[in-house]
């Protein structure tokens, strides 16, 4: 049975096993490596996606769930056309939020979740809102800062340019 959802904007049609989970398709089918296995029990966040623009673990999402659904990946955030980062991606960059890399997709990927919800979050609810993603190397105020310096690209940017992606 064929699945067509959406990735990055673009339809994608598959016939996957009804036991593989999104994370496997997603990188050993559709080659996005944005996404990382981590843990394998929804526990880190270091395989989040936006599924219709909610944070999910797809380590643990079987692919045929996101039939007819909006699948956004770490890949699909820059702006296709120009290649300009994602303000989130922009923050992360300027702020020097990366360290070893480990939980970079997750807090992503959450965090333009959280900045869609909430433009101007306050450090207790960017903190609230990323407490689910594992960092293994303890850049915590690093990350804080780089979500807080995204706020301040979008809310600089106009309505139409700030996070039109995903």
């Amino acid at each position: 049975m064929s699945h067509r959802f959406t990735l990055n904007d673009h339809p994608v049609d598959l016939t996957p096993d009804p036991h593989r989970t999104l994370l496997d398709v997603l990188r050993h089918d559709l080659g996005m490596n944005g996404p990382k296995y981590g843990c394998g029990l929804a526990q880190c966040g270091a395989c989040t996606v936006l599924v219709d623009g909610v944070p999910a673990r797809a380590c643990v999402l079987r692919a045929a769930r996101v039939a007819d659904r909006r699948v956004t990946t770490l890949e699909g955030l820059a702006d296709p056309e120009t290649g300009a980062l994602h303000p989130v991606q922009q923050g992360f960059v300027e702020a020097q939020g990366a360290q070893c890399g480990y939980c970079l997709n997750g807090m992503v990927m959450t965090a333009v979740a959280l900045l869609e919800r909430n433009p101007a979050p306050s450090e207790a609810e960017i903190r609230a809102g990323l407490r689910d993603n594992l960092c293994r190397c303890g850049t915590h105020q690093e990350i804080i800062a780089s979500v807080r310096r995204a706020a301040e690209i979008m809310a600089c940017k106009p309505a139409s340019d700030a996070g039109a992606r995903p």
